[in-house]
């Protein structure tokens, strides 16, 4: 309900474009994939911020952010999905994993499995949808080998190069390189 008025609200503007993505649910954190212009991202990231604000009680809290800008011709996903991810022990291995001991990995190399997995998801998403009828909300009956393990968001998480989403919004609105006198 949250992610709905959320997106609601941001097609009030109609210079926004649509919302699609995912939001995947594990046990301990939520992964929520958007695909929208920078200025719908914005006002998302501005919205997570004044939850994040409201202390113990809000729905969200401890929010990272990580934007990956990019120009494709099509959405990796055609609609908005919500998936419940299942807990770790109760999935297939998925082969980008290696079982072993928790040691921080790069983020570079969890950003890169991350993206790898998305697109290979919204591969299987965009299949199934041309051969059968099935919603989206059976994203995770669909390909639970290719859903981003919960390791990944883990170590993303305490990734120092994902911010708060008021760090974020403080880089973003700030100029990159200050104005010379001439």
């Amino acid at each position: 309900g949250y992610h709905r008025g959320l997106f609601e609200n941001s097609l009030e503007d109609r210079a926004r474009e649509q919302v699609s993505g995912l939001l995947l649910v594990y046990s301990s954190h939520v992964c929520h994939v958007v695909e929208s212009c920078s200025s719908t991202i914005h006002l998302i990231i501005q919205d997570l911020a004044s939850l994040q604000s409201q202390g113990h009680g809000a729905l969200l809290q401890d929010i990272k952010v990580l934007v990956v800008a990019h120009n494709v011709p099509a959405r990796l996903f055609p609609d908005w999905a919500v998936a419940a991810a299942p807990c770790p022990g109760t999935a297939a291995v998925s082969p980008a994993v290696t079982p072993g001991p928790a040691e921080p990995r790069p983020t570079v190399r969890c950003v890169a499995q991350l993206l790898t997995l998305l697109l290979a998801l919204a591969a299987r998403v965009q299949s199934s949808e041309d051969d059968s009828e099935e919603t989206p909300e059976s994203v995770h009956t669909l390909a639970p080998e290719v859903l981003i393990p919960a390791e990944t968001i883990n170590s993303l998480y305490n990734a120092e190069e994902c911010a708060s989403p008021e760090d974020f919004l403080r880089i973003y609105l700030s100029p990159s390189q200050p104005a010379l006198d001439s």
